[in-house]
């Protein structure tokens, strides 16, 4: 397909998205649209990004913020990597930009969070420059128009896509059709029920001629995903539960989250660790949690404190009202278990 920017071009300007918050020039608010899409859809994106504008309007704000605010904001998102990531890098472009959002590719992508498609796509949206991008629904369109096999997280597929996706590239218009592909992929070029016939290149895309749709992107070889348990404790004390802060790395970095122990020990025993003296409780309903890598079996308990110890008042614990609490940095499903907790003198379910 010689003309198939042309075409793409022309779509887009007809048919494409124009109404999206973040179609501006502004880089920050490029940069900070770009983070949150990354493996997040639109509609998910666009309340949080509404928000997170609201409270850190540039990037000086958002630098001089803390982590506990900048997560607070990020939580139920998901991915909270690129929280701290885009927190990092508002402080380093602070520090080392003038506060000034850097125009060259080198320098955007030695922000942190920011690889080689996000940084070709904030030099594209923000400043005009001529890069090709490789985001999920640009492989997908790909895949599909070129009859491209193999899985696009391969290696070998993926430089192939890289060298389509700059072959096809335009000398001018970019801004256009960058975003035509981001539109296509995500309104007609969908990973299930594709609206082919109103696609710009019905008739001539490989998968829809082969009838292959539903085979390209070739997925990933599925494995089961292990299973993981935990027990959470949530400790009530004069109305304010205790909350502890997770190690910066890992599941959950950085946000606020319940004391957790092994399933099998004794939940008095935990407490007992914790540094506080809790009488009997209540066991709530199990819940599961997936990550991309496993599947996590929460078993919460209710724990009425007695007494506290010194230990409960260490570093990195605190104790905050549930009001509060739902306020902080929270994983999506230790909101979901403070949210569903029993009100004063209700019986739990065992």
């Amino acid at each position: 397909m010689l003309d198939f920017n042309v075409r793409l071009i022309a779509w887009q300007r007809a048919q494409g998205r124009h109404d999206l918050p973040w179609q501006v020039t502004d880089p920050y608010r490029v940069w900070l649209s770009e983070i949150m899409l990354q493996q997040t859809q639109v509609d998910t994106v666009i309340p949080y990004y509404q928000r997170f504008l609201a409270r850190f309007p540039d990037i000086a704000s958002l630098a001089e913020a803390t982590q506990d605010e900048v997560m607070a904001l990020w939580s139920g998102l998901g991915y909270y990597a690129r929280g701290r990531n885009l927190h990092a890098a508002a402080r380093q472009i602070i520090d080392r930009h003038g506060g000034v959002f850097p125009r060259e590719i080198e320098a955007i992508i030695a922000l942190p969070g920011i690889g080689r498609s996000t940084a070709s796509a904030i030099a594209v949206f923000a400043f005009g420059q001529r890069y090709a991008i490789l985001d999920g629904n640009v492989k997908r369109v790909l895949c599909r128009c070129f009859g491209i096999d193999g899985w696009p997280g391969e290696a070998a597929v993926e430089q192939r896509l890289w060298s389509q996706a700059e072959a096809l590239l335009p000398v001018d218009d970019v801004v256009a059709y960058t975003q035509g592909l981001m539109d296509l992929g995500a309104t007609l070029c969908r990973r299930s029920r594709p609206d082919c016939p109103a696609c710009p290149f019905a008739g001539d895309c490989l998968a829809q001629r082969q009838g292959r749709q539903a085979e390209l992107p070739a997925a990933r070889a599925r494995k089961a995903l292990p299973e993981k348990t935990t027990r959470m404790l949530i400790l009530l004390h004069a109305g304010a539960v205790l909350l502890e802060k997770r190690p910066a790395s890992g599941i959950w970095g950085g946000l606020w989250s319940l004391p957790e122990g092994d399933p099998a020990d004794d939940v008095l025993a935990l407490a007992r660790r914790l540094g506080v003296t809790a009488g009997s409780g209540t066991d709530l309903a199990m819940l599961t949690h997936a990550f991309s890598h496993y599947r996590l079996r929460i078993f919460p308990s209710v724990l009425p404190v007695e007494k506290l110890g010194p230990r409960a008042e260490a570093p990195g614990r605190v104790w905050l009202s549930l009001a509060d609490a739902l306020g902080a940095a929270l994983p999506t499903p230790v909101r979901k278990i403070l949210l569903g907790l029993p009100e004063p003198g209700t019986p739990a379910e065992s």
